[in-house]
């Protein structure tokens, strides 16, 4: 059973909730602590009644005032939670894509686990947000078999629910053949078993593969391939076997190997936050030891701290 961490409140008046925010921000000091309290206890449907609730009220776009009275991280979470999660989606690939260095980690952790509706909703959001095709984006900002992937990833293919345990065995075959060979032919036959198989087939197929082999896919794709391809085809992997535990290592990631990454932990606790990061934060501690509030704590502070906190939402039966 999947859950998130932020739920709809219940009680919920958007336009009293716009009128404390309006006096929040206009206020001489900005009172970041209703800021969090309203927009953190809220689910993102209603943050957006909020926002409608605030143009009517103020005339004024409530990103835009968020964005004018806030700053760094503070303000990037924040802003983020103020978009519905395929715009969010399409902001996060879109900067990953147009920045100055193209960050292959966020369109690895986006297009690696989203899915076919979700893919094709970011698709139509990246459109009408950019006025550009996402995956012409992909196809111009990355190269090699790395952007083959991610732009069959891109197109929303996935087989649901569908699973064959014949062809299971002749997909683990091929998917062996491709870790022995390394053509460019079994790259690709290999991306589009990993791309287009249903979730349920990939599951049988893994497992024929370690019959067949005797080692596990991630261990036998770490050994044959480098770089960006082999942690896209590595990700699809995880994601397939366990989102969250997915999602946790790669938070643990963030804050313990790159000396906290935040563009990569606030992106996974907005984008996750009404789906699975309350199991997020179980599969975190399990493997780690510590909890994810306990990591956080350690690394954030002041108010970035604080909203980070309240979305991840307590530290409740040690996780």
């Amino acid at each position: 059973q999947t859950q998130g961490t932020i739920f709809p409140a219940t009680n919920f008046n958007p336009v009293m909730d716009a009128q404390l925010l309006g006096g929040a921000l206009q206020g001489i000091s900005c009172e970041k602590d209703v800021l969090i309290d309203i927009l953190t206890q809220r689910c993102n449907s209603q943050r957006l009644m909020i926002a409608k609730a605030y143009r009517d009220m103020y005339g004024r776009d409530l990103i835009t005032d968020l964005k004018e009275n806030l700053s760094h991280h503070f303000k990037e979470v924040m802003v983020g939670l103020m978009y519905p999660p395929a715009s969010y989606d399409a902001h996060e690939l879109w900067h990953a894509l147009k920045g100055v260095d193209t960050e292959e980690k966020c369109l690895i952790d986006i297009l690696a686990s989203r899915t076919n509706m979700e893919i094709f909703q970011m698709k139509e959001a990246y459109l009408m947000q950019y006025n550009t095709d996402l995956q012409q984006d992909i196809d111009a900002e990355t190269s090699g078999h790395f952007r083959d992937t991610l732009i069959t990833l891109a197109q929303g293919t996935r087989m649901e629910g569908y699973a064959d345990p014949y062809t299971a065995a002749q997909d683990a075959m091929i998917l062996w053949e491709a870790c022995q060979q390394k053509t460019s032919e079994h790259k690709t036959m290999l991306q589009m078993i990993l791309c287009n198989k249903s979730y349920e087939q990939l599951w049988m197929v893994f497992q024929e593969f370690q019959n067949l082999s005797g080692q596990d896919i991630v261990d036998a794709i770490n050994e044959c391939y480098d770089g960006y391809f082999q942690e896209l085809l590595v990700a699809i992997v995880l994601c397939v076997r366990d989102k969250p535990s997915y999602f946790a290592y790669r938070l643990y990631n963030a804050i313990h190997d790159f000396g906290f990454h935040n563009k990569t932990v606030i992106r996974i606790l907005i984008a996750r936050s009404e789906i699975d990061l309350m199991n997020i934060r179980q599969r975190y501690k399990e493997r780690y030891g510590k909890s994810l509030f306990h990591d956080i704590k350690h690394f954030a502070s002041g108010h970035y701290e604080s909203v980070l906190l309240a979305i991840c939402a307590g530290d409740a039966e040690g996780y």
